[in-house]
């Protein structure tokens, strides 16, 4: 189905279930949202009961006359909106809901975080023809979307979407190299090292929750086989070892342990640097302004530098070194590789990931904007960070980002509050997923009226 056949499909589902006739599945539909959400959590007997709630109630769309002389295509659109509405009211209640569950998530994350360390592509075979890294960059950031959407379908498709792109970068390289197509053979490993690098957040989590309540009728052909592979990769990740890596098992637990090193002495380096800061805050807000007056008198009558003697080793107080813009940098690198919603980190910069081709005259004003935002704040750094010149020279363009320091703030600030509005729905509202849908008013109670979501995912894989 295409992507505008989606969007008008759901919109022509929300407008039936206006009408006063739907009232009769307005009420079975609150009724087993209700009983399902008493019970104690049990993923099989929730899978199945869904699942057969679906059937029953796309049968029943079939048989009443809001959908007669309808095409398969608007009765599937009615299906879809009925497993949306219904997954996102639950969400909460069948997500990750077991300890095991969370544990796996835990434990799965921990092990991406660690490999994706020293892993190379030599390391899962994968043909130097057919390595890519730049690219492959495109496909985790569409598997680092799937936390960003409720429906089973919408994190199916941030799934599908990272397999889209690894299967049309593998087939252009083998048409480059004049090779054979592709196979799993090749597709596999690509998706294990992507996957890892990617470390998306509650990963195992979410291939269950697809894999119980994405429609099973729908999971089928190029969805079913994607999915399928998705969950090898996760089992691969799960299981790694010094052999599937193709390494001696020294340099295996070397490399592992090397990663542990780094990943603690990093986050023990900032809980360190941030103590300091904080002691640092604490120290000049208890400084009273006498203090600070008489402070300044006494350095006028200081004797010179020269004057004074050198005081002894024993005197001198350890001196803490400060990172500089290279260690800072470096750090948020790996920080950002371990973030659990990347996605949601580069929200603020909507061109991150754009091609020139995407980019209209009126996204000129929104780029020079952010550009503006970029050098102001990488002066500020600069000019804050160790050996930083009280009197770095500005260029024409910095010069005239410091002009726009309040206007940038304020363009900034409104970007803020508008994402606010359309992040911070209500939990019990529905995201539209791919596509954003007008509010449309139905026979369901306003506080549980199917909304729009403000995250922008694309259906490629439909």
């Amino acid at each position: 189905m295409e992507n505008a056949d989606v969007f008008l499909g759901l919109q022509d589902f929300l407008e039936r279930m206006r009408q006063p006739s739907a009232a009769d599945f307005v009420k079975s539909i609150k009724s087993f949202i209700v009983s399902f959400s008493n019970n104690a959590p049990d993923p099989e007997r929730d899978s199945a009961a869904v699942q057969g709630f679906f059937a029953n109630m796309e049968a029943a769309f079939r048989a009443h006359p809001l959908w007669a002389g309808c095409s398969e295509e608007e009765l599937d659109s009615a299906g879809e909106g009925l497993e949306k509405y219904v997954m996102t009211k639950l969400f909460n209640r069948v997500f990750a809901s077991l300890p095991d569950d969370v544990k796996q998530d835990e434990q799965l994350s921990e092990k991406m975080s660690l490999v994706q360390q020293f892993v190379r592509p030599e390391n899962l075979d994968i043909k130097p023809t057919f390595q890519n890294e730049t690219s492959w960059l495109l496909a985790q950031k569409e598997l680092q979307k799937i936390n960003m959407y409720k429906a089973p379908r919408d994190k199916l498709v941030c799934v599908l979407n990272c397999c889209k792109v690894i299967n049309n970068l593998l087939l252009n390289a083998s048409i480059a190299s004049n090779e054979n197509p592709p196979g799993a053979d090749e597709f596999l490993p690509v998706l294990i090292y992507v996957t890892i690098k990617a470390n998306p957040p509650q990963l195992h989590s979410n291939l269950m929750y697809i894999e119980r309540y994405r429609r099973q009728a729908r999971l089928v052909s190029e969805a079913a086989y994607f999915f399928t592979n998705m969950l090898s990769a996760e089992s691969f990740i799960s299981n790694v070892d010094a052999k599937a890596l193709s390494m001696e098992e020294t340099e295996f637990e070397k490399n592992m342990e090397f990663a542990r090193a780094l990943l603690s002495g990093l986050s023990t380096d900032l809980d360190g640097l941030s103590g300091q800061m904080d002691q640092s805050d604490a120290h000049d807000s208890r400084e009273p302004a006498e203090s600070k007056c008489q402070t300044a008198k006494e350095s006028a009558i200081r004797p010179k530098s020269s004057d004074i003697k050198p005081s002894s080793k024993e005197d001198q107080s350890p001196i803490t070194k400060i990172p500089s813009i290279s260690e800072l940098e470096n750090r948020g690198a790996i920080m950002l590789l371990k973030e659990d919603q990347v996605s949601k980190v580069f929200r603020e910069y909507p061109y991150m990931f754009a091609h020139a081709g995407d980019l209209t005259i009126n996204d000129v004003e929104d780029l020079l904007n952010n550009y503006k935002q970029l050098v102001f704040k990488y002066v500020c750094l600069l000019k804050g960070s160790p050996g930083g010149s009280t009197t770095f020279p500005l260029s024409s363009s910095q010069a005239q980002s410091q002009q726009h320091v309040e206007t940038v703030k304020e363009l900034e600030e409104n970007r803020v509050i508008e994402q606010s509005d359309g992040l911070q729905k209500d939990t019990d509202t529905v995201d539209d997923g791919p596509k954003r849908v007008s509010n449309i008013e139905s026979n369901f109670p306003k506080e549980e009226a199917i909304g729009p979501s403000e995250g922008d995912h694309d259906d490629t894989y439909e």
